[in-house]
């Protein structure tokens, strides 16, 4: 079965044959940076990069480009009021972004252009579609005429007539309401660092033809997904389509793929926080504050729980349950992990390189009918959810049933009941093969082949907490020291102390778990 993808332009599901064979072409429209990311921002970067992790393992060969658009109208109004260059707001915004995209684990974007550096790019395209009388100068501005464009609205199943919502100033005279400026004529009294020199006199490009400009730079007049939010089908990519099609001659994107929206869910959170003033911090709620407070994996788990053509509802709750979730996970790695001596993790890194048929092996060696086939059904599941228009929230789902088929496998093998009175066998030592030996090895190797799996769409890359473990094991070596303690209270029947302690750090996030081998610690 191959992939399918839901086209906004044709409004159904197709099968995806990209224009070349084994190269695909991704587009997708990036932050205007005047003001700081906040979590919408997050969400088409973290769906795209899972999109191109997947398409990646199945063996296509993925350019991915994501624009920085850097000079806008709003650049100049927010500078301003802060009373900074737009060059300087740009950096500061982009540099948080891309910070914010590095802990959220988009790590597949290969060209990240910016308009400012791509202005003769744009002005190349105005010249083009002013000479094919589909675009004329008024006033200074550079007007896009959309009557000479008879396809114009079938994105959005608009007519000329509904063009509204224009993003641009205006000076010059339109020859038509829905008519949008390809460039801007500068004005006394802008920052000069927004006019530049073009054969209509100094000015900015507008904001539709910055994308079609960057896209057909890295990606050629034709490629094969373009990507964005439902926000941007009108008028942002209804105009791209218009101007560039009119400018090359070709089909702009075969492919239109467009995420739902952020929403806050005022259903799913506390009365007390369903003020108007609420509803507004949470809408601005910004990707420096959200990863101050949770941890960039916990982000992305939560964002591609959700398939992405429906809204993703944002709340301290769903964010919560989303928690839950990847606790389920964290905590089958660590029993794993302690049973057998060895990180899932560690098994799950031999999987990096896998060819797709070396990766259907990864439980190969596993001597357990039963794991066998729960890996066999976790990778198909996996793959039909993906296949089926990049569905994450399924493809999960799959790794969550793994997860409960491996966790009754080591209820069943025994291998945690005797823990307490044996350790595992070294490996290569004269009792490696016994029984619980061999059901250790198998827990470890399927635990390791569901981190390789998540791994398609970057969940899971690394430990919990390594990224920001920067305290040279210090919490670690603390907590030790405070079951130490507890334990000592409890042989001395101080359990009411013992308890305290236990509550105490219940109460700030941290669960302590009594088991026979020993307590152990988590941060929830």
């Amino acid at each position: 079965m191959g992939i399918t993808i839901y086209n906004t332009l044709t409004r159904k599901k197709e099968p995806f044959e990209p224009l070349h064979p084994g190269k695909v072409g991704i587009y997708l429209c990036g932050p205007t940076v005047y003001k700081p990311s906040h979590i919408g921002h997050a969400v088409g970067p973290i769906i795209f990069d899972a999109i191109k992790r997947y398409l990646v393992f199945r063996g296509f060969e993925v350019n991915w480009v994501v624009n920085i658009t850097d000079v806008d109208d709003k650049l100049i109004v927010e500078a301003a009021d802060h009373n900074i260059t737009t060059l300087e707001l740009a950096e500061r915004i982009t540099e948080d972004y891309l910070k914010a995209m590095d802990t959220l684990y988009v790590q597949g974007v290969d060209h990240r252009p910016k308009a400012s550096e791509h202005i003769g790019d744009i002005i190349a395209i105005i010249e083009k579609l002013v000479a094919r009388d589909v675009a004329y100068p008024s006033g200074g501005d550079v007007y896009f005429d959309v009557s000479k464009d008879q396809d114009y609205g079938r994105l959005s199943n608009r007519n000329i007539e509904d063009q509204a919502g224009q993003r641009e100033l205006q000076s010059g005279e339109k020859r038509n309401p829905g008519d949008f400026a390809l460039w801007k004529g500068a004005k006394e009294d802008e920052p000069d660092e927004v006019k530049f020199d073009s054969p209509w006199g100094k000015g900015r490009p507008g904001w539709h033809i910055e994308c079609s400009a960057m896209a057909s730079r890295y990606l050629g007049d034709t490629f094969d997904i373009h990507g964005g939010g439902m926000d941007l089908i009108f008028p942002h990519h209804e105009n791209e389509i218009a101007q560039s099609q009119c400018a090359s001659g070709q089909t702009f994107a075969k492919y239109w793929m467009h995420h739902g929206l952020t929403r806050v869910n005022t259903k799913k959170i506390s009365k007390s926080d369903a003020s108007p003033e609420m509803q507004a911090a949470l809408s601005k709620m910004t990707l420096h504050n959200l990863l101050d407070e949770y941890p960039g994996e916990l982000i992305r788990f939560f964002v591609l729980s959700t398939q992405y053509r429906r809204p993703i509802e944002y709340s301290v709750e769903e964010i919560e349950s989303k928690r839950k979730g990847l606790v389920t996970f964290y905590r089958l790695f660590e029993r794993v992990e302690r049973l057998c001596n060895a990180s899932p993790y560690d098994t799950a890194d031999k999987n990096r390189t896998a060819s797709q048929t070396q990766f259907a092996g990864a439980c190969e060696d596993v001597t357990d009918a039963s794991v066998v086939e729960a890996w066999r059904q976790a990778l198909e599941a996996f793959t039909r959810a993906m296949d089926d228009d990049f569905n994450t929230a399924g493809a999960i789902a799959s790794l969550f049933d793994f997860a409960g088929r491996i966790n009754a496998f080591i209820e069943k093998s025994g291998i945690e009941r005797s823990l307490s009175s044996s350790s595992p066998a070294p490996q290569g030592s004269p009792h490696a093969d016994s029984k619980g030996d061999s059901a250790r090895k198998d827990a470890l190797t399927a635990a390791g082949a569901l981190i390789s799996l998540a791994r398609l769409i970057g969940v899971f890359l690394e430990p919990q907490g390594k990224k920001a473990g920067n305290d040279n094991g210090l919490a670690e070596k603390a907590m030790q020291v405070l079951i130490e303690i507890r334990k000592h209270l409890k042989t001395k029947k101080d359990f009411e102390t013992a308890d305290l302690i236990r509550d105490r750090l219940g109460q700030n996030g941290i669960t302590l778990e009594d088991r026979p081998d020993g307590t152990i610690w988590r941060a929830e």
